[in-house]
């Protein structure tokens, strides 16, 4: 079975008429529509000087929503554990982001919002702020290119970062703490490799850089269930796995477990599922690139999703209204 091409099976889908000044996408900031590169943060925002805010990521593909709902449920939830509140409901949150979508023409598109401390109200050391709402949708984006999932990845599991633990920042909780991943990527292109893994620093795997971790052994397939975001897409691997028949664990995973795995890949809003090939430099099998598994899961995801399962289809046809348009002049 070969791997589907979804980068350029997306990459061939008619896009909307839409407005040039959108071509490159669309943010939504101070209550404005705007395109992308207009989009601004004022300097005092919290969010912005301390990294302190919640957000979430959702895709559009062929023109629906994918489990708009889980993500909703998961970006209040990060609200809530950091004390946060968005100023717009579930509702007018769905209508902002579909309007940035339809704005930009996309069929397919990378989707993300925020709510950020905002600025402090009151005087120095007060805990009185406006939280505020932050949104920008681009084209469909992808971790790894097709040719980079053809071939598999290279995964570096990291040895001088470990990730941060959960009593000091909760992972569950989508956040802007992203150093620890960061720089563990660096590591794992400084060691030749493509992209990083994370362990709790006592040897269990925890998550990558912006995506969750999965191996495969003797058909059973296996994810860490701790100290990692509990990711959509990774939801969604494991209901299509047990369609597929396949045993899944959500439980301890230890790194010489994905050492020692027969198939292994990252799931993650921005590039569905990512095939491995190797972890530390050597190679997963003896067959090159995705595993059979690994295949089958990637594509039944892709064909799906193009189906419109789990998706709300956008309504293309009706106009952007509700807030003030800012356009450049």
């Amino acid at each position: 079975m070969q791997l589907i091409e979804a980068g350029q099976i997306i990459g061939s889908h008619e896009q909307t008429p839409a407005d040039p000044a959108f071509a490159q996408g669309t943010a939504h900031t101070q209550g404005q529509y705007r395109p992308i590169d207009e989009g601004v943060v004022p300097i005092q925002d919290m969010g912005f000087i301390h990294a302190d805010a919640a957000y979430d990521v959702v895709s559009a593909s062929a023109g629906y929503l994918f489990r708009m709902q889980e993500h909703l449920d998961r970006f209040n939830a990060s609200c809530e554990k950091f004390h946060l509140e968005n100023p717009y409901t579930d509702e007018e949150t769905v209508e902002i982001l579909t309007n940035l979508v339809k704005l930009a023409g996309l069929r397919d598109a990378y989707i993300w919002w925020a709510v950020t401390r905002g600025k402090m109200l009151g005087e120095r050391g007060s805990m009185e702020f406006e939280n505020r709402f932050y949104a920008f949708v681009t084209p469909y984006l992808f971790i790894m290119n097709d040719e980079q999932r053809r071939n598999g990845a290279n995964l570096i599991i990291s040895q001088d970062y470990r990730r941060i633990p959960p009593d000091s920042v909760d992972p569950t909780a989508k956040n802007f703490h992203w150093m620890d991943m960061k720089l563990s990527v660096f590591e794992a292109a400084g060691r030749g490799g493509d992209w990083s893994v994370l362990t709790d620093g006592e040897g269990l795997l925890t998550e990558s850089p912006g995506c969750n971790i999965f191996l495969i052994h003797d058909g059973v397939v296996k994810t860490p269930a701790t100290d990692c975001l509990e990711g959509i897409t990774r939801q969604t691997v494991l209901e299509l796995a047990t369609d597929l028949g396949l045993e899944t664990v959500v439980g301890d995973v230890y790194a010489s477990e994905l050492e020692s795995c027969d198939e292994a890949f990252l799931t993650s809003t921005a590039g569905a599922i990512m095939p491995a090939s190797h972890v530390n430099g050597a190679a997963l099998a003896p067959h090159a690139g995705p595993g059979e598994l690994t295949t089958q899961l990637h594509n039944l995801y892709w064909e799906r999703r193009w189906d419109g399962w789990h998706g709300e289809a956008i309504d293309y046809s009706t106009p952007v209204a509700g807030f003030e348009l800012a356009h450049p002049a």
